[in-house]
């Protein structure tokens, strides 16, 4: 699969590698790709946003939320059709997802919003791998699973078009790790008997 990481900060970059390291093709996207040093330790490429996303299966929006409306307003041809992980969160905002941002022809996914990227980084607790909560199209929950298994954490599927309980779970993930400074190693778990 190949997946174009639009965002080159830490969240992006920590992703991109898990899956250039799983044997993913990743690309970051970047308006700046010639100043890049996003894939200098793993094997990606690092292309305009607009090629990125054009050859791409699988679009990561790894940049800050404000910032997709106008991503959206210079994409959104590239972006039809595609599906789209939204990992951004609108922090202060009442909805924190950005899907009203996107084109309405996207395939939306809400994922890896609701730990702090050190999670990503590192997945393993001492009693095993975080959890990450998502919304996917269920046609598409399978290339979702496999890239959030690729990052080492457990899937747990909410269903199509429940972004608004993957926030909630954001919020409550802001509130014991920030608000409450229990620290960003944090990470919410599904037990099941």
């Amino acid at each position: 699969m190949t997946v174009a990481v639009i965002g080159t900060g830490f969240i992006g970059t920590t992703l991109g590698r898990a899956w250039a390291s799983a044997g993913e093709t990743v690309c970051f996207g970047s308006r700046h790709p010639d100043a890049e040093e996003s894939g200098a330790d793993a094997a990606v490429t690092v292309k305009p946003i607009e090629e990125a996303i054009a050859t791409s299966d699988v679009v990561v929006l790894a940049v800050p939320g404000n910032a997709v409306a106008e991503l959206t307003a210079q994409h959104a041809a590239a972006l039809a059709g595609k599906l789209v992980v939204d990992a951004t969160n609108k922090m202060g905002s009442p909805v924190a997802n950005a899907r009203a941002e996107l084109p309405s022809g996207v395939r939306y996914v809400r994922a890896f919003n609701t730990l702090g990227g050190e999670n990503f980084a590192d997945p393993d607790f001492s009693d095993g791998p975080a959890d990450l909560f998502f919304s996917a199209p269920e046609d598409d929950r399978s290339t979702v699973e496999t890239l959030i298994e690729e990052v080492g954490l457990r899937p747990i599927y909410l269903g199509a078009d429940e972004e608004d309980l993957v926030d909630a779970l954001f919020r409550l993930w802001i509130t014991l790790a920030v608000k409450q400074g229990r620290g960003r190693r944090l990470a919410l778990r599904l037990l099941e008997q």
